[in-house]
């Protein structure tokens, strides 16, 4: 033992009653009044263990009980934060802060020598002055994390201050609610103090996602890179062809490379992934889908393309894909590769690379769409952002004619006979992905490309003239073609 003085500190309990209000979740408040701790300023209703014969939960209990006047249910408590806390004057204690959702009986002041007020708060719009103890718990609390310390110094004010807040998260092992040390720590050096965070992860990444709002009200987002290449192909898009896009893309606010981390700016409005929306509106939705498409691909001059189409992965997602392949499937997947070696290549642009519905975000207020997550952007031929797009226009060739019209041109004939190729590569990689992650989604839709692509075969008109290679040289063109128009699905992974 380094010091030599026992810990001794108290323990207080605190009651976060929550409801769900008009303006989101509110959580009850009371101003604190004569010969107390901090009289005026705001708490939530708490206390001390009354001995040693008390638990901590009894204790909650007996404070919601003599504090607000209601009745809780033992089974309705939940575990919520832990803080270890030092007040300025160097005291410390620890508090437990318990969630209550369900309780018997409205919250009124039942104490009026030590409470003089009461009300509902939303989250996002807490009064002052608060105890800044008080508001380290609600924090706490809001960033999903179930510990924290908050050690004031001498000095530090009663209130919650901003540029005081000595509050440090806890973080929990294994997939916690928020990043590690380091990322909070470069998060919050570029953007000031975080408040809470949400793990908004999609759940076929690896990369990891946090919304991180600060203690100003701002909104921001911090996303950690699976792979060096990724971090780097997000970063070199961000500050190369985004900003052509305006406000309709994240901006970067910061950028580290040995964290593989970023900061971004939060854009607006509603994934696109699963929204239903009026024909008409969609329509319309889908045209400005066209016009970001084509802003994307204008957004630097076209290149000469080089070299084939992506073909030297096959082999590897074939294998996995091979079990749940059907009959002739694994044959035509084979014969479409070899044709890719017969086709041109075509001019490269900045592209996407998950140019889909769920990367796409429409703000119906602002009657705006923005474009998310571009760590798989690289220059390719711009057919490359049609593949898995495809599948929002099946068998809506109103709503495919709506991204042509946005997007200024009609594919090229070069283009269709890669989009054909792409999109049979681009199933079996789902097909594989899919089985390797448990994921049937994924394996169900490369399957049912792969069962339209076959259908949308023609025999070539010509045989005797493609007797020896067996390849129907215009099947490419014909099958892009069906998918153009809607009748198939491409694999959306």
């Amino acid at each position: 033992m380094s010091g030599t003085q026992l810990h001794t500190e108290p323990l207080d309990v605190h009651l976060i009653a929550v409801r769900d209000g008009e303006a989101g979740v509110e959580v009850r408040l009371s101003r604190r009044a004569g010969d107390v701790y901090a009289p005026g300023f705001w708490h939530l209703i708490s206390g001390h263990l009354d001995g040693p014969q008390e638990d901590m939960v009894t204790a909650l209990l007996r404070e919601a009980r003599e504090g607000s006047g209601v009745v809780v249910d033992p089974a309705d408590v939940r575990a919520a934060v832990t803080v270890h806390h030092r007040s300025p004057a160097g005291g410390a204690r620890v508090g437990v802060f318990f969630e209550v959702r369900r309780w018997n009986g409205i919250p009124e002041v039942m104490e009026p020598l030590v409470c003089h007020a009461m009300g509902w708060f939303s989250f996002d719009a807490l009064p002052e002055p608060m105890v800044a103890y008080c508001r380290a718990g609600l924090d706490t609390y809001r960033a999903g994390a179930r510990m924290a310390v908050h050690f004031q110094e001498p000095g530090d004010p009663i209130a919650y201050d901003p540029s005081a807040d000595r509050l440090v998260l806890v973080p929990e092992p294994g997939r916690g609610a928020v990043p590690e040390q380091a990322v909070r720590a470069f998060a919050e050096q570029a953007v000031g103090r975080i408040t809470a965070w949400t793990d908004v992860s999609w759940a076929r990444e690896e990369s990891r996602v946090w919304r991180a709002d600060d203690a100003e009200g701002g909104e921001w987002y911090v996303k950690i890179h699976q792979s060096d290449r990724f971090h780097q192909r997000e970063v070199a898009a961000l500050r190369g062809w985004v900003p052509a896009l305006g406000a309709a893309a994240p901006r970067l606010v910061a950028a580290d490379a040995t964290l593989r981390a970023v900061v971004l700016t939060a854009v607006a409005g509603r994934t696109l992934h699963g929204a239903v929306h009026p024909p008409e509106q969609q329509r319309r939705i889908f045209h400005r889908i066209g016009q970001l498409a084509a802003a994307i691909h204008r957004s630097a001059p076209p290149r000469p393309g080089a070299g084939t189409l992506p073909v030297g992965k096959l082999e590897r997602h074939l294998a996995g894909a091979l079990p749940h392949l059907g009959p002739g499937d694994e044959k035509f997947i084979r014969a479409t590769a070899e044709e890719a070696a017969g086709l041109a290549p075509l001019e490269t642009v900045p592209t996407h690379g998950e140019f889909q519905l769920r990367n796409l975000r429409w703000d119906e207020t602002a009657d705006a769409l923005y474009v998310i997550d571009i760590e798989r952007s690289e220059e390719g031929p711009a057919i490359r952002d049609f593949v898995r797009l495809s599948d929002a226009w099946h068998g809506r060739t109103d709503l495919l004619h709506a991204v042509m019209d946005g997007y200024g041109r009609p594919f090229t004939p070069e283009e269709e006979d890669q989009l054909t190729t792409l999109s049979v590569l681009d199933a079996v990689s789902g097909i594989s992905y899919g089985a390797a992650h448990g994921d049937p989604e994924l394996v169900e839709r490369g399957l049912r490309t792969l069962a339209w692509l076959r259908t949308a075969q023609r025999p070539c008109p010509h045989p005797a003239r493609h007797e020896e290679q067996h390849v129907d040289v215009h099947r490419p063109r014909r099958v892009a073609a069906a998918l153009r128009r809607g009748e198939g699905v491409a694999a959306a992974r």
